[in-house]
């Protein structure tokens, strides 16, 4: 069961491991209410909840556990993490699921719902991002570029060509998006788009990288363009809610940026184009 925000918020964090290839502490926790017992025992074993309630789970990311970056200020990317989830449901997309910034074990971090099965395992050519070998491209896909394995074999990045993916692109223009992994991008059982790792977003300087490119150069969707042009709107009321707890995430520099890259982006209309002077695609891609 994915948790919600009141969950998140007032719910115990038992802490079962931690996300080994996270460049930052990333730990899994399970999010108990008062007086329940974890699923989990100490050994790893995995025990049914009283009455078949389902577990909860959830990624929580400490402060204290960040690595320095030199472009981001230390201790910022929970609160860039939840200001991500604020400016998603505030622009209409349910990809990032719910994330809130609380105390933990460790404490003060993001703390953001796991949808899904934690230890199932993720097959790359369910992925709607994925690495195929070139001519080999699954049809009515984008391809974003092209490369090759260690042994000479030729591939390109490619991407699914569907709208809530290409809204997932607009949103990372928005953000300034710095980390747009592939694999940051998954599918639930329900077959609805997911994204997390948001941490290195809202720059004020430009920043966007992404395996999103699919779409560079094209004019924005009606939908998309008008979440934009409502985002636009908020940015600029003075007094916003949203932009009031923007400020309490972000230093003041990256909420004004945000309104200035939001209202550029509704004047233009169209999806932003790689820029020059910083990679425009991550690394890994994927």
């Amino acid at each position: 069961m994915t948790a919600t925000r009141e969950e998140l918020l007032a719910g115990e964090l038992v802490v079962h491991g931690r996300v080994v290839d996270s460049s930052n502490v990333a730990l899994l926790v399970e999010v108990c209410e008062a007086g329940e017992e974890p699923t989990v025992d100490a050994n790893g074993t995995v025990h049914p909840r009283s009455g078949g309630a389902p577990t909860r789970w959830a990624i929580y990311k400490p402060v204290r556990g960040e690595r320095p970056l030199w472009d981001f200020p230390d201790g910022t990317r929970a609160g860039r993490e939840v200001a991500t989830a604020l400016v998603a449901e505030a622009m209409g997309y349910a990809v990032v699921p719910p994330t809130v910034l609380r105390d933990g074990p460790l404490g003060v971090g993001s703390v953001q719902a796991w949808v899904g099965d934690p230890f199932a395992a993720v097959e790359p050519d369910e992925l709607p991002v994925r690495v195929v070998r070139r001519g080999r491209v699954p049809h009515g896909w984008l391809t974003v570029i092209d490369g090759e394995l260690g042994d000479g074999t030729p591939v390109v990045v490619a991407h699914e060509d569907r709208a809530d993916l290409r809204s997932v692109a607009v949103l990372d223009a928005v953000l300034n998006n710095s980390d747009r992994k592939g694999s940051h991008l998954v599918r639930d059982a329900a077959g609805e788009l997911r994204g997390f790792d948001h941490g290195l977003t809202f720059h004020a300087e430009p920043k966007l990288r992404t395996v999103l490119w699919g779409w560079a150069g094209q004019p924005l969707g009606a939908e998309d363009l008008a979440a934009v042009a409502g985002l636009a709107e908020r940015c600029a009321t003075q007094g916003d809610s949203l932009v009031d707890e923007l400020l309490g995430l972000l230093p003041a520099g990256d909420v004004d940026a945000l309104r200035q890259r939001v209202e550029r982006l509704a004047r233009a209309g169209v999806h932003p184009l790689p820029g020059r002077g910083w990679p425009s695609v991550p690394w890994p891609a994927i």
